[in-house]
């Protein structure tokens, strides 16, 4: 024990760890802007008003799905095989609907891009 020298030992994680203090912090590169802004601010309104008709269309499809089995509450009595009738307008129709509302909201937005 006498004289022996003391190695200290650490992981290679702990070792890139405190290598990496002492590098300097990386700074994100700056964002290009566009080349046209007018074109792109036109852009950028009819995406919104799409965005905001798609919005309301989602709002009135699960609503009025609601809305719907609010106002007829027999469907939650009546059953076929087993299962609610309102379960099943909510599992036949809504998702399909939104499915489809999905989908023609991405062919109007490719459009608007590429329209304008």
């Amino acid at each position: 024990m006498s004289g022996a020298r003391r190695e200290k030992v650490t992981s290679p994680q702990t070792r890139i760890a405190l290598a990496r203090r002492h590098r300097p912090q990386p700074r994100p590169l700056p964002l290009p802007g566009p080349a046209d802004p007018e074109r792109a601010r036109r852009v950028f309104a009819a995406q919104r008003r799409l965005a905001l008709r798609t919005v309301g269309l989602l709002a009135l499809v699960l609503f009025g799905t609601s809305g719907l089995i609010a106002l007829f509450p027999a469907m939650d009595r009546v059953s076929a095989g087993g299962v609610p009738v309102s379960w099943l307008v909510l599992a036949t129709a809504t998702y399909p609907l939104l499915l489809l509302i999905a989908a023609l909201h991405v062919r109007a937005a490719e459009r608007t891009d590429d329209r304008a």
